[in-house]
């Protein structure tokens, strides 16, 4: 090799293999050396703005990732399935308008409460794996369904959002799930425009899971109507709340004159966060982080259809 000077360039001995290898393998696999920039990961919303944005803070981009499994982890009345309805609202609903699959591993999914939420149902392929109550056995039954059926619409494709409700399969039952089946999902939706997420009380997939939402409840909200079918009532004892306008529970209290069957549940009050990330999506180096200091709750209300 020569320079601009015309004096000879010493060429290492490492250069001229490389440069060996890269013209013996041109043909079958271009740039075989060369390093690649991973592509900006794609990602749809949750239609939260609160827990985008909590997301957005630890990956850099707000959303859930396409082509990586996700999961939503939360007990009971945690919020978890009001914020699974919501992202199948944002892939079935606007400008995407995209087919999604909800795999049920325990009859769960209710219809008439996601089509409140704004989910398109003629674009969910509903798949109900039997039912998670009774024995132990039953349980296992429901859920080897499930990871059956998921595992056939990855490799279908076709979807933008495949859903796998094990909300009410007991931990016990779902560790059961071997790290190799996690393994295969995440490697069956890499490199695919749809996205896998698990609704489930705990996190299993480990390591192959590119985001863990940790889901629960803040604090319940609660009204009373007595004040509007009975008219003026005896005003409220100092620290007490007025009986007719939301109050907070726990840390206040009703006046005496409201019974406690008269009180109806407004909403909740939904801790989100982000308890696992692999490192920020949209850069070429991935780190894996666990429950990172810089980590803060985001809060999002729910509201009853009732209290609307």
């Amino acid at each position: 090799m020569v320079s601009r000077s015309g004096s000879a360039i010493p060429i290492s001995r490492a250069e001229v293999v490389r440069a060996q290898v890269e013209s013996n393998l041109a043909k079958k696999i271009p740039s075989a050396l060369t390093v690649r920039e991973k592509p900006a990961v794609e990602v749809f919303s949750t239609g939260i703005h609160e827990v985008d944005t909590a997301i957005a803070r630890e990956t850099g981009t707000g959303g859930l990732p396409r082509g990586a499994l996700s999961e939503i982890c939360g007990t009971g009345s945690s919020g978890r399935t009001s914020l699974m309805l919501s992202v199948l609202a944002q892939v079935t609903g606007g400008s995407k308008r995209e087919f999604c699959a909800v795999v049920d591993a325990s009859d769960a999914f209710h219809p008439a409460s996601a089509e409140n939420s704004g989910v398109d149902l003629s674009r969910v392929l509903w798949v109900r794996c039997g039912t998670s109550s009774g024995n132990r056995a039953t349980a296992f039954n429901a859920l080897e369904k499930a990871l059956k059926v998921t595992d056939l619409l990855l490799q279908s494709g076709g979807f933008g959002l495949v859903a796998v409700d094990l909300g009410d399969i007991a931990p016990e039952v779902a560790r059961r799930v071997p790290l190799t089946s996690w393994f295969r999902f995440r490697r069956a939706v890499e490199n695919t425009s749809t996205a896998l997420v698990i609704l489930e009380q705990e996190p299993y997939a480990k390591t192959c899971a590119s985001l863990v939402l940790q889901v629960k409840t803040a604090q319940a909200r609660w009204s009373s109507l007595l004040g509007a079918e009975f008219g003026s009532l005896p005003p409220c004892r100092e620290g007490a709340t007025r009986v007719g306008q939301p109050f907070y529970l726990p840390g206040s209290q009703l006046c005496a004159a409201a019974p406690t069957h008269s009180n109806l549940l407004r909403g909740l009050d939904v801790q989100v966060e982000v308890a696992h990330s692999r490192g920020r999506l949209h850069h070429t180096v991935v780190s894996d982080r666990r429950k990172p200091p810089s980590s803060v709750p985001s809060v999002f209300e729910t509201q009853m259809p009732w209290a609307g």
